[in-house]
């Protein structure tokens, strides 16, 4: 599957691998993308808490 809706991917998805610019930043969990700071930082901002991402 292949989605922009972190939300949709993260509730239905049990393995995440995620791109930025076409480089892989990250690979786990839906736990382990929530609080990765790759992910924070690729796609809501540095500041960003996660807490947002939580399915």
């Amino acid at each position: 599957m292949i989605d922009h809706n972190m939300e949709l991917v993260l509730a239905v998805c049990d393995r995440i691998v995620v791109l930025d610019l076409g480089k892989v930043i990250a690979i786990g969990t839906p736990d382990e993308i929530r609080s990765d700071p790759a992910v924070t930082s690729a796609y809501l901002g540095a500041t960003h808490s996660g807490e947002e991402l939580k399915a």
